[in-house]
C-alpha cells in the first residue's frame, strides 16, 4: 500500500462530502486506501460516508474522543508506506499525493513535509510553515511583534513569514491540516501523543520527527484549500484557554524546567491578556451604541428645548429638573425599544432602528398621558425628539458605514451576482441548486471550462475569467467540481487573488455549494432545506406553538377528550409537547427519512395529514417535508392541527 489517508471529522458534513471526492480523484493511479474516523457527529455525516462512500473505510466513535485518538486509531489499521493526516475542510489537487509522496521519495531525509495551504479567497495560510513555539517565538506572536515585522528573521518565527512561500524549506513545524509522515516514524516516535485534545499534537509530532534525525519540509509544489484557516475562534477565551494549554503541556514534556516557568508566565500573560480584551470586546459591543445613541439624543435636546422655548414660551420656561430627569428617562425608553426591536443586533438594520424609535415615542407619550399634569411637559418637544433621533440615529449609521467603520456595519441587502464555470449539465444543476437555496443572487451566465464549441452559451471562458468578472461586474464564482479540475481551481483562486471576489465550489451529486470568504470564517455554505426551520427564532416560535396549543387543548380536555377513541393518548401526548419530547407537528416518517433536513422532534402530526388521500407517495411525503422545512412557519402548524385536529391521539 502507497499512501493511506486519514480524516478525522466532526459534524463538517457537507465539508467532509466535497473532501472525500476532491480524495479520490487524487488517488486514481496510485495505491490508496482512505480512513474516514467520525468523533460521534450528529449531522448526517456517518450516513453520508455509507451512502455515498462505500469504498471509505469508516470508524465510528460514539462519543467525541478528540483529534489525535481518533487518528491514532487510523493509523493502527492504516498499510500505507506513507500516513496523510488530513482536515476534512480541505481540497486537494489531482496530482497533490503522487506529488508530495514523489517528493519524499527524493528526499529520503524528510520525515514528513506538508504543502502550500491557500484559504477560500486563494490567499495563503501562514500556518503552512511554522516554527517552534520556545518562549521567544510564542511571545513575539503574542505581543503582536511578529505582525509587525513579518521579514525579520528574529520576530517571524512563528509563521517563518520570512521564509519565501513558494520555495521549498526545511521548517520545524507542520500543520495537522495536511502532514504526510513516513510509516516508519511511528515505529521510533510512537503515534500522536493523545494527552493533546485539539491543539499542539502537530507541533508535538513535528519536534519528534527532528529529534529522532528525520527532516520536516514545507513543499509548495502543490496546493490545498484550507477552508478553516488556524481557527474560526481565535479571539474567544475559551480557544485560548485550550491553544495555550496545549502549549504548557508541549514544553512541559520537552523543555527543562527554566523554560517551562518562562512559558507559564507567558501563557498565563496571554490568556489574562486575551480575557481582558474579550471582556472590553465585549462590553463595548454592548453598550458602545446605546450610550453613543443616547449622547446624540440629549444633545439634540439640549439644542432644540432653548429654542423651542425662544420660539413658543420664554428663556427659562423649562424646569432644569427636565435635563436631570425627565430626558434621560425618556432616551432610556428609546434606547430600550431599539434594542427589544433589534436595532442593535449586528449589522444594524436600519428598519428596526427606525421601529424602536417608533415604538419608544408611542411608550413615551402614552407614559406622558398617564401622569399628574405637573409632572408633563411640551407634547411638541416629544414629537421634536422622535424626529431628531431617527433624523440623527440613522444617519450618522450610515456615514459610518461608508467609512468602512466595522461596528457601524449595516445590514444593506445586496443581491450577489454569480456566474457558474462548467459543463453545460453540471452548471444546470447547480443553477438550479441555486434557485432553491434561501440566497439573494442574480445569476450572471455561464462560464465555459475552455474555448470549446457553444461558446455562444457562455460568457467566456475560464482563461477569460478577469475580463468576465470586471465587465460583468460578478460577486461570486461558482466551480463545479464534476466538471473542473480541483488543481485548475486552485489555480484559478491563485491568479484571481487581487480582485474583490468570492469563490465557491460544487461537488458533483451534492445538494451543497461550499466556500469560505474569509481566513477568520469557518466556511460559507449554500445548500438546500437548511435557513427555515433550523433557524434559531422559528425553532423558539415552533416551541411557542406547541407550549400555547398544548395549554390549551390541557384546559379544553374535559371537553375534547370525548371525541377522541384513544383518551389516554390524546393526554399522554399533551404532556409529551410540553415537556418537549414531542412537538405537534413534524416530518413525515420522521428524522430517518430526511437526513439533508434539520433535525425536528418526533411529532404526531405531520404535513402529509392536511390531505385527504389515503396513499401518498414516498416522493410526494419527501417533497412535503422539503417545503415544510424550508418554508417553515407556525401557521403551517396550525393549519395542520386545525384540519387534523381528529388525530391528535395518534400514538
Amino acid at each position: 500500500m502507497e499512501l493511506s489517508v486519514i480524516i478525522v471529522n466532526y459534524n463538517v458534513k457537507h465539508f467532509l462530502e466535497q473532501c472525500l471526492h476532491s480524495v479520490i480523484k487524487a488517488s486514481k493511479n496510485m495505491d490508496v486506501e482512505i480512513f474516514v474516523v467520525d468523533n460521534n457527529s450528529l449531522d448526517g455525516s456517518v450516513q453520508l460516508i455509507r451512502e455515498k462512500f462505500p469504498q471509505i473505510h469508516l470508524i465510528e466513535n460514539k462519543k467525541n474522543l478528540g483529534f489525535s485518538k481518533a487518528n491514532n486509531q487510523a493509523i493502527k489499521k492504516a498499510q500505507g508506506k506513507y500516513i496523510l493526516l488530513l482536515n476534512p475542510d480541505t481540497v486537494v489537487e489531482e496530482d497533490t499525493f503522487s506529488k508530495v509522496t514523489a517528493f519524499m521519495e527524493d528526499h529520503p531525509e524528510a520525515g514528513a513535509s506538508g504543502v502550500k495551504m491557500i484559504d477560500g479567497k486563494g490567499n495563503f495560510l501562514p500556518e503552512s510553515k511554522r516554527g517552534l513555539p520556545t518562549p521567544w517565538v510564542a511571545f513575539s506572536k503574542m505581543s503582536g511583534l511578529s505582525k509587525l515585522f513579518p521579514k525579520s528573521r528574529r520576530f517571524g518565527r512563528y509563521h517563518l513569514s520570512y521564509l519565501d512561500e513558494n520555495k521549498t524549506h526545511e521548517v520545524d513545524v507542520l500543520a495537522g491540516a495536511f502532514m504526510l509522515i513516513r510509516r516508519e516514524i511511528f515505529d521510533k516516535t510512537g503515534l500522536l501523543d493523545e494527552t493533546f485534545f485539539m491543539y499542539g499534537e502537530d507541533i508535538d509530532l513535528s519536534y519528534r520527527i527532528k529529534q529522532n534525525g528525520y527532516k520536516n519540509y514545507y513543499f509548495p509544489g502543490t496546493t490545498i484549500i484550507h477552508y478553516k484557516g488556524e481557527s474560526t475562534k481565535k479571539g474567544s477565551i475559551n480557544y485560548v484557554k485550550l491553544f495555550y494549554k496545549a502549549m504548557v503541556i508541549f514544553v512541559r514534556k520537552h523543555f527543562s524546567r527554566g523554560k517551562v516557568s518562562t512559558f507559564s508566565i507567558f501563557i498565563n500573560m496571554a490568556v489574562w491578556f486575551h480575557a481582558f480584551l474579550a471582556v472590553l470586546r465585549r462590553v463595548g459591543n454592548y453598550i458602545f451604541l446605546p450610550l453613543l445613541d443616547g449622547l446624540i439624543i440629549y444633545a439634540g435636546f439640549m439644542f432644540l428645548f432653548p429654542l423651542w422655548e425662544k420660539i413658543r414660551y420664554e428663556p427659562g420656561y423649562y424646569s432644569p429638573e427636565l435635563f436631570k430627569l425627565v430626558i434621560p428617562a425618556y432616551i432610556f425608553i428609546w434606547l430600550a425599544a431599539i434594542f427589544f426591536s433589534g436595532g442593535y443586533k449586528k449589522p444594524a438594520n436600519l428598519k428596526n432602528v427606525a421601529r424602536g424609535i417608533l415604538y419608544g415615542s408611542v411608550s413615551v407619550l402614552i407614559i406622558y398621558s398617564l401622569i399628574d399634569e405637573e409632572y408633563r411637559f411640551s407634547r411638541a418637544l416629544i414629537l421634536l425628539g422622535t424626529v431628531w433621533a431617527a433624523f440623527s440615529l440613522i444617519l450618522y449609521r450610515i456615514a459610518f458605514h461608508q467609512m468602512k467603520w466595522k461596528i457601524f456595519g449595516l445590514s444593506l441587502k445586496k443581491t450577489k451576482k454569480i456566474a457558474i464555470a462548467g459543463n453545460l449539465g453540471e452548471a444546470n444543476r447547480v443553477k438550479k441548486l441555486l434557485r432553491q437555496t434561501q440566497i439573494d443572487s442574480e445569476f450572471a451566465g455561464f462560464i465555459a471550462i475552455d474555448d470549446s464549441p457553444g461558446m455562444h452559451q457562455y460568457l467566456g471562458s475560464v482563461n477569460q475569467l478577469r475580463e468576465i468578472i470586471k465587465i460583468n461586474r460578478i460577486d461570486e464564482i461558482i466551480f463545479c467540481a464534476g466538471s473542473i479540475s480541483s488543481a485548475d481551481i486552485i489555480k484559478t483562486m491563485l491568479d484571481l487573488t487581487d480582485l474583490d471576489i468570492d469563490f465557491k465550489i460544487a461537488p458533483p451529486e451534492s445538494i451543497s455549494i461550499i466556500g469560505s470568504n474569509s481566513i477568520h470564517t469557518a466556511g460559507d455554505l449554500y445548500t438546500v432545506h437548511i435557513n427555515a426551520i433550523s433557524s434559531p427564532s422559528n425553532r423558539r416560535k415552533k416551541r411557542g406553538f406547541d407550549l400555547f396549543s398544548s395549554l390549551t387543548l390541557l384546559f379544553m380536555s374535559p371537553v375534547l377528550i370525548w371525541f377522541y377513541n384513544k383518551k389516554i393518548n390524546f393526554i399522554k401526548n399533551i404532556f409529551k409537547v410540553i415537556s418537549g419530547k414531542k412537538s405537534w407537528v413534524g416530518y413525515a416518517n420522521g428524522n430517518s427519512a430526511v437526513r439533508e433536513l434539520p433535525s425536528v422532534k418526533p411529532s404526531v402530526l405531520t404535513p402529509v395529514d392536511i390531505f385527504n388521500e389515503k396513499k401518498i407517495s414516498p416522493a410526494k411525503r419527501y417533497e412535503l417535508n422539503i417545503l415544510y422545512a424550508k418554508n417553515y412557519s407556525i401557521n403551517d402548524d396550525a393549519e395542520i392541527m386545525i384540519k387534523s385536529i381528529k388525530k391528535l391521539d395518534r400514538e
